[in-house]
């Protein structure tokens, strides 16, 4: 009897096992699958860097003589470097230093003018308020590029093309930064605190400089890193509006200097500096996202949820 009760017991054991081992296996093999997946988004994003890091140790030779994705040939990353900041007579410094000024310029302005609409839009009411809004959640829709002929026109007729200013104005409008400090605001700043600071004699400037900011802190990183990446890699808009080569931006300066050799009849000439200036030109950006990638992530996750 006991004999009997054990094979039953085992019986039901193995087939209990077996019922476990079919229930998890689709989980198991949906959790493969992910993984697969995510590992071949981080190659689709990290071989492009990794091959310009292993480029920009090359020389023209090299370059077009090993394999692309490992090192070889003579490390010239240094003779690179010398050549990129001594050729054209260093332009490509004056290049490096025009970026930051629009990048930086008009990621602050952005960051700025999206957070005072987007604290107007989330805690004020006013006529035309809903239209206003679904008329900047249009403008997100419409490519940068559509509106690049009509905002040259406009900036003819001013005066202001082949100035710094035909780049840092028209980067600060920022449909989406609105869009995103609107949402961030609405959960972010309590009614009850803009009340109590209003009970207190506060006005709504000071109520919006000196606590509204204060709670907008990583929101703001957030416009400001979009921004800075948006302006510091526009190509198309700088291209239109500048004329002189001592007002181009990197990302206009090294397509520049690329053509110019090519056309001089010497299309690998230059093939090395420019990698390595587009190179240098991406170490900024990843310095920035480095040091505020705490705020950055919080930011985007902030306001998403509601209690």
């Amino acid at each position: 009897m006991t004999s009997t009760e054990t094979r039953a017991a085992v019986t039901i054991g193995a087939t209990g096992s077996r019922r476990s081992r079919n229930r998890f296996a689709p989980e198991r093999r949906r959790s493969t699958l992910l993984t697969v997946i995510l590992w071949l988004c981080v190659l689709y994003f990290v071989l492009p860097l990794w091959w310009l890091i292993v480029s920009a140790t090359k020389d023209n030779a090299a370059l077009f003589s090993t394999f692309g994705l490992w090192f070889g040939g003579d490390f010239s990353l240094w003779e690179n470097l010398q050549t990129l900041f001594t050729v054209r007579n260093g332009m490509f410094a004056r290049w490096l230093g025009n970026t930051f000024v629009y990048s930086i310029s008009a990621a602050l302005g952005a960051t700025l003018l999206s957070t005072m609409a987007g604290y107007a839009f989330a805690k004020y009411d006013f006529p035309g308020k809903k239209a206003l809004f679904s008329a900047t959640l249009g403008a997100i829709m419409i490519p940068l590029t559509a509106l690049a002929l009509p905002t040259y026109l406009l900036f003819t007729a001013a005066g202001l093309t082949n100035t710094p200013w035909a780049v840092i104005v028209p980067s600060l409008v920022s449909p989406f930064g609105v869009y995103l400090m609107r949402v961030y605001a609405a959960d972010a700043i309590p009614a009850t605190l803009i009340e109590a600071a209003r009970v207190d004699g506060a006005g709504e400037f000071r109520i919006f400089w000196q606590v509204g900011l204060r709670l907008l802190g990583p929101g703001l990183v957030t416009v400001f890193l979009f921004s800075l990446v948006a302006t510091w890699n526009n190509y198309f808009l700088p291209l239109i509006m500048l004329n002189s080569s001592e007002l181009y931006p990197i990302t206009v300066g090294l397509a520049q200097m690329q053509a110019a050799a090519s056309q001089g009849g010497g299309s690998q000439a230059l093939f090395s500096t420019v990698i390595t200036g587009s190179l240098v030109s991406i170490i900024p950006l990843v310095l920035a996202f480095l040091f505020l990638q705490r705020y950055w992530q919080s930011g985007l996750a902030s306001g998403s949820v509601k209690e």
